[in-house]
């Protein structure tokens, strides 16, 4: 059962008059905030222990005036707009004047995403009828203590949060999450400066296909691009200590931990076959899903429940090749940081 219109109601009322609240996206439950509001934002950055040059990503309607959030929106915003929006896609533009910079961590751009959750969509428009200006942009990094593994399920965000939920925050259902990890994050703000799209972090979204629709390439990113969400070395981590191998190496290390140091530990494998695995009373075995899609979609929830478990290490199965499959390789690799 997804948030009622009453529960959305309450959620804007909180919303106008400086609060924070919990929401569903396609990829992950955010922790939101009104984005012109100063005071709102920084309550995100302490409430989640997030570094205040670390930018949050501004969630719009899809009717959203962008030349009200970006201070100009290029022809090639447009075209990734009409194709990929409303979903799993950020775009980073130069941010209008007026617009406060504790959303882009003290810099001169802007992160802008229309999420396509039918939950996030009711709020935003919700809140945007309640704006003099008919825009509202909801301030959303997800809904998690800075660094840990992002929440998928309303249940993950009470577990974030207690103290937030003790003193009341609404947080909207809007069911398991579809897409399972952040979203792509591509730098348009440079493009004045001969500087062409740049993917900032993979997603969902491959840059294969953002390419095939600007018809040009998609640059890796450089020392000078702007800093997004998500990007630090160690990030989506679990407090159990997680190391990334290969099928062959991480069956090595299994048998190793098993002679040496009679250890609780769980092996995460998607391709190695069930009859390969070592059985012993103290190693546990999880499948992940083979399809890259299956797999975002499974990857936080199967991560928070292996970190609840009581196990002393995590063993994971690094990604098989492929564009799709960089959004999750990119997310475990900075869990195991």
């Amino acid at each position: 059962m997804f948030a009622s219109d009453s529960e959305i109601d309450r959620a804007v009322k909180i919303l106008a008059e400086g609060g924070l609240v919990a929401f569903p996206t396609e990829t992950v439950y955010g922790l939101g905030a009104d984005a012109e509001s100063v005071a709102a934002v920084n309550d995100i950055y302490l409430a989640k222990g997030r570094p205040q040059n670390h930018p949050v990503i501004v969630h719009v309607a899809p009717e959203a005036d962008l030349t009200y959030w970006a201070d100009t929106v290029p022809p090639e915003a447009q075209l990734l707009i009409d194709a990929f929006w409303p979903g799993p896609l950020t775009l980073i533009l130069k941010r209008a004047a007026h617009i406060p910079d504790v959303v882009s961590g003290g810099q001169d751009s802007v992160g802008l995403r229309c999420p396509s959750h039918p939950v996030a969509q009711r709020l935003i428009r919700a809140f945007a009828a309640t704006k003099p200006s008919g825009q509202a942009g909801i301030a959303g990094p997800s809904a998690n203590k800075f660094g840990r593994v992002s929440p998928t399920l309303v249940a993950h965000v009470r577990d974030e949060f207690p103290e937030l939920v003790a003193k009341g925050l609404a947080i909207l259902e809007g069911g398991a999450t579809t897409v399972g990890i952040e979203s792509t994050i591509i730098d348009l703000s440079r493009l004045n400066l001969g500087v062409g799209p740049v993917l900032l972090r993979p997603g969902h979204i491959s840059a294969e296909q953002i390419a095939a629709v600007l018809a040009q390439p998609v640059l890796d990113a450089d020392a000078q691009a702007p800093r997004v969400s998500g990007a630090l070395k160690s990030h989506y981590a679990p407090r159990t200590p997680l190391t990334l191998l290969s099928a062959a190496a991480l069956l090595e290390c299994a048998r190793e931990l098993v002679i040496a140091e009679n250890k609780k530990i769980v092996c995460v494998a998607t391709t190695l076959r069930s009859d390969t695995h070592i059985r012993r009373s103290h190693v546990d075995w999880v499948a992940m899903p083979s399809d890259p899609t299956a797999y975002g979609q499974s990857l936080y929830a199967t991560l928070r429940s292996l970190d609840q478990a009581g196990y002393e290490r995590i063993l994971w199965e690094a990604v098989p090749q492929g564009a799709q499959w960089l959004g999750a390789a990119d997310r475990l690799g900075r869990a195991a940081a």
